[in-house]
């Protein structure tokens, strides 16, 4: 019925798939001994044991001793239990071992089936298990099939398989079957087809881990990075800062020759990078988070956490941005609304005075608290170093 190449099998599964033998062996000591009751009758207390070691299965039907017999599949009378055993007495179990003679196929077939079943189940958990460590996390993975827009990737290592919809893909990004791509795990769960793993390319979560891996000063803490806002496949802004005299942030993160910064950028598919330095007064922040524009003042209400931002008329569309992506990138940023007047509105009122003194950037601060990366190509070496 099971013999020593079933239990091999056994073996093998556990070696080659990392399962558990014994939980296999007690799933289908379970579904056997229900199989087992449906052949000879649900009434019967039985069970059916498998031994590994000896390779073989045995078949235990189960009676209690009692004075008089009420129901003969669970109870045996004490005179006819004597005759098995002489030591037995009254509310003894007695148990005997029952034929498999007849019960060899349907054993057979209920283990294949509880085998498939049970490793089905065991890769899932194990996959869930192995998988719901990488969340929040950048995975390199391959692409296996694109449906209908949705590109669908194998994590490499792994056979679980993740889902990028198209609003989590960088627009205008093309990809090929086979192509290995980085992503980043934002959710998983498990359904009744296995685990789903949810990854990204657009969430700003990709453009910090994106970071963290290219830039070591900030996956060892010393440059850390405050915020991102972003505009998947346009622009992205990022406020750094280290609380290190002797790091500077901007230059950690662009590297020798903008090497470092080149690489992310390539990674992001092209998309510009505005490099901030982080500053705890808001004007000081306001101002730089509206690179690559020069930002003349900066006035704030703190009761409506609003602010005036006053810039040179030729520059009023540079600070704005194309269909207000600057300014909006830049109050997404600082957590600050955000309203931009050219320099030539300064003798109209203002509808709400300003509870902070006005900020004026100095040329100093603004050649070195940010670091706009429009044209990657002007960036000079020596700055960069």
């Amino acid at each position: 019925m099971i013999n020593k190449d079933f239990f091999q099998a056994l073996e093998d599964l556990e070696t080659e798939k990392k399962i558990d033998k014994e939980k296999f062996i007690e799933a289908l000591e379970f579904a056997l001994t229900s199989a087992y009751k449906k052949m000879y009758g649900e009434a019967k207390s039985a069970s059916v044991k498998l031994s590994p070691e000896k390779n073989t299965i045995r078949i235990y039907s189960f009676k209690t001793i009692v004075d008089e017999v009420t129901d003969p599949d669970k109870e045996i009378s004490l005179a006819e239990a004597r005759l098995i055993k002489k030591s037995y007495k009254l509310g003894d179990e007695v148990v005997t071992e029952e034929s498999t003679k007849d019960f060899g196929r349907i054993a057979a077939q209920t283990a294949k089936q509880v085998v498939m079943q049970r490793l089905k189940e065991l890769e899932r958990d194990m996959a869930v298990s192995e998988i719901s460590e990488k969340e929040d996390e950048l995975l390199t993975t391959i692409v296996r099939r694109i449906d209908n827009g949705t590109v669908y990737v194998q994590i490499s290592g792994s056979h679980v398989e993740g889902i990028m919809l198209p609003t989590d893909q960088i627009p205008g990004e093309k990809y090929e079957i086979g192509q290995r791509i980085k992503v980043y795990v934002k959710k998983i769960k498990d359904s009744f087809r296995g685990p789903q793993i949810q990854v990204t390319r657009s969430n700003i979560g990709f453009v910090r881990k994106v970071f963290e891996l290219e830039i070591p000063e900030i996956a060892s803490g010393d440059v850390i990075i405050k915020n991102i806002s972003r505009d998947p496949g346009n622009r992205s802004k990022v406020a750094v800062y280290t609380e290190k005299p002797n790091i500077d942030p901007i230059g950690a993160c662009v590297g020798n020759h903008g090497i470092r910064i080149n690489t992310i950028v390539s990674e992001l598919n092209g998309e510009k990078i505005d490099l901030i330095l982080y500053s705890e007064d808001p004007l000081e922040y306001i101002a730089r988070s509206l690179s690559p524009a020069k930002v003349l003042s900066v006035e704030t209400n703190e009761s409506l956490n609003a602010s005036r931002v006053i810039v040179p008329d030729d520059k009023l569309s540079l600070a704005i941005g194309k269909s207000g992506q600057n300014v909006r990138l830049a109050a997404r940023l600082t957590g600050w609304k955000i309203e931009v007047k050219p320099e030539s509105s300064l003798g109209k009122p203002i509808e709400e005075a300003p509870k902070e003194p006005e900020y004026e950037l100095t040329e100093l601060e603004d050649e070195e608290s940010f670091a706009s990366f429009d044209d990657l190509e002007e960036i000079s070496g020596e700055e960069n170093e």
